[in-house]
């Protein structure tokens, strides 16, 4: 039928009541020349001779109220109905006020002269290579910074090369040793096991471990993971890695086929430690972007340490005659686990076992596969999921108030002492100079009689380390409070408030270091075989930690110096450093003076022949320990009570 005069025709062309808006988007999209939608900006139509495609003839599709097909649509002002007009169907140059001219279209409509198709989405390969360049980007910036950071990470890059181009003449040199497979796959496991750790200890080494800084840009996270992980092969770490792999290969591939299996292992063993690399540090960047992340970081030379010691330690045992034989039984278990099955799979090739060898690759294949799943999802919940450090701020009054009374604060004195050491214990396990202070002296304490054991070194004495590492964590107790240190002075009027502020400290760090000496005497004791020595192994030990917190009290109150906040690796402020040393090794002097009296005692007793009577020093170095420990809190107070001012102004200097 036709449309009734004064009826506008944009009103003809809406959709009837019950249609779905999203058919009617659909179908106008589709009919759209530019493949935009409805509603979106229209430009004026070229004009249109008779016959042309572009006639404005609507379609009953699109308008169901419109008139049927083969009539024309009457616009306003039209001759009425049954008059003919002269020549064809008038074509109006602009859509109607609210329609667009997919409205009136019937179907898909050629490109108008001038206009330009949309531009086709960026490939996977495009978005590839812009992530290679911007890494290339941050490394060119990053050195153009300073020209120290441009020695050092040259003088880096350099130390690098070298080591790993001794690495690979060592292997090369083991070529055709029965032992060889054995080193290959244990290394790749040393590498791998790296690669997995060092993201929580070094995030912030390459500024695009943290994805969420992406989080804007219209990346899918399976494009994104690919991405960075091939724009992650650019660096030293994986140069240093497929210079190893490669010397792995040389040093147990025979024969052409073992060669191409090689190259396929070298590539899947970089690969994979990379995605293993990335795949933890996307799935603990918040971790490694909050507050206990920044202590891991302050952790890593202890990390680095105590690495270093174990690296030591293998290095001496391989070195020895038949070192390498000690290595085969490891090497049948990671024979088959990723990615040292890659290597693995080279030994197979020699042989002629194709089947084996297509097998352990597939397995590293399989765990590049798995690594590469379990970005992506990290990803795609970075990326989808808001931090909760905001909620768990907001909840966490209500938790504190719930646990009042209860937990650590049940088991530790009631008064003043009680309250010293709770609010000792929580700086020790928030605060990150506290906690590098109790974590380097716990780890160390443990790893230096453990090494010296193991080497041959070792005697029931060692467990002394851990007594003085721990002791030293007495020493500047003002100053680890810094300028805070305020809030405790106002509440130390008397000499039984300073008495009572340093007991409950000592208190804190025995109630950690008394197991712990013990725990270390038994493990040096357990590897040495020397149970007898059990005594007095403890006594001395126990003794000279009562002697390291009576002078770490002496030290706090005489030497108090600040510690600056702001740098991991500075233990002292600028002007202050002489008042650190003159404690630390004077207080390590005295106390070598209060345990002379027992030490004397074990000589004597060990010159004599008297062992039978060497289990004394057990409970007289408990005593010795106890005696000093009250001794040196009792001096210490009064110095305390009297010289606050002084004290306040020192440790807030940093």
């Amino acid at each position: 039928m036709s449309t009734p005069p004064g009826r506008s025709p944009s009103r003809d062309a809406s959709p009837a009541i019950g249609t779905s808006p999203d058919r009617t988007a659909a179908s106008t999209a589709s009919a759209s020349p530019s493949g935009a939608g409805a509603g979106a900006p229209t430009t004026p139509d070229p004009p249109t001779g008779a016959g042309s495609p572009a006639t404005a003839r609507p379609s009953a599709a699109a308008s169901p109220t419109g008139p049927p097909p083969g009539t024309a649509a009457v616009p306003p002002g039209a001759p009425p109905e049954g008059t003919a007009p002269s020549g064809p169907a008038p074509v109006s140059p602009r859509a109607p006020s609210g329609t667009s001219r997919a409205a009136g279209t019937a179907g898909a409509t050629p490109l108008a002269a001038g206009s330009r198709p949309a531009p086709p989405a960026a490939g996977g390969a495009a978005v590839t290579a812009v992530f290679v360049r911007l890494k290339l980007s941050l490394l060119r910036n990053g050195l153009r910074q300073s020209a120290g950071r441009r020695a050092v990470w040259i003088i880096s890059l350099v130390m690098a090369l070298l080591f790993a181009a001794l690495h690979l003449l060592g292997l090369i040199a083991l070529r055709g040793n029965d032992h060889a497979e054995a080193l290959v796959l244990s290394l790749t496991a040393v590498l791998t096991v790296g690669w997995a750790v060092m993201p929580l200890f070094f995030a912030s080494g390459d500024e695009t471990l943290d994805p969420t800084r992406l989080v804007m840009l219209p990346l899918r996270p399976g494009r994104l993971a690919l991405s960075l992980l091939t724009a992650s092969l650019v660096g030293v770490g994986p140069l240093f890695t497929l210079v190893l792999a490669a010397g792995s290969v040389v040093a147990v591939a025979h024969g052409p086929a073992a060669a191409v299996v090689g190259v396929v292992a070298a590539a899947l063993v970089v690969l994979v430690c990379v995605a293993l690399s990335r795949a933890v540090a996307a799935a603990n960047v918040r971790l490694l972007t909050s507050r206990r992340g920044r202590d891991l970081a302050l952790l890593s030379g202890l990390f680095i340490a105590v690495g270093a010691q174990f690296v030591s330690l293998a290095v001496q045992r391989l070195s020895a005659p038949g070192g390498l034989r000690t290595l085969e039984p490891a090497a049948d278990v990671l024979r088959w686990l990723p990615p040292a099955s890659a290597p693995a799979a080279v030994r197979s090739a020699n042989e002629g076992a194709y089947g084996a060898a297509a097998v352990q690759l597939a397995l590293a294949g399989a765990a590049l596969a798995l690594l590469v799943w379990w970005w992506q999802r990290s990803l795609t919940g970075l990326m989808t999921s808001p931090d909760g450090s905001t909620l768990q701020a907001a909840t966490a009054p209500g938790r504190e108030r719930s646990r009042e009374g209860s937990g650590l604060a049940r088991l530790l004195p009631a008064g003043r002492t009680g309250t010293v050491m709770e609010r000792t214990l929580r700086y020790g396990w928030r605060d990150p100079k506290a906690k590098t202070g109790w974590a380097s002296a716990l780890g160390i304490g443990l790893l230096l009689p453990v090494v010296y054991t193991l080497q041959g070194n070792g005697g029931p004495y060692v467990a002394c380390w851990a007594a003085g590492l721990l002791g030293i964590q007495m020493y500047n107790q003002f100053g680890q409070d810094g300028s805070a240190f305020w809030m405790v002075a106002q509440t130390i009027s008397s000499r039984r408030d300073a008495y009572l502020e340093l007991r409950g400290r000592a208190l804190a760090l025995a109630l950690v270091a008394v197991p712990y000496v013990v725990l270390v005497v038994v493990i040096s004791l357990a590897l040495l075989g020397d149970w007898g020595a059990f005594p007095e192994a403890l006594g001395v030990s126990l003794a000279l930690l009562g002697a390291m917190l009576a002078t770490g009290a002496l030290a706090s109150a005489h030497f108090p110096y600040s510690i600056p906040q702001d740098s991991g690796f500075k233990n002292a402020a600028p002007g202050q450093a002489g008042l650190a040393w003159i404690s630390m090794l004077g207080g390590l002097a005295v106390a070598a003076v209060l345990c002379s009296p027992l030490l004397a005692l074990t000589v004597w007793l060990h010159l004599s022949g008297g062992h039978d009577w060497l289990w004394l020093l057990l409970p007289l170095g408990v005593g010795h320990g106890w005696a000093m420990t009250l001794l040196g809190l009792r001096l210490a107070a009064p110095r305390t009570a009297s010289r606050l001012p002084e004290i306040l102004t020192a440790v807030a200097k940093g």
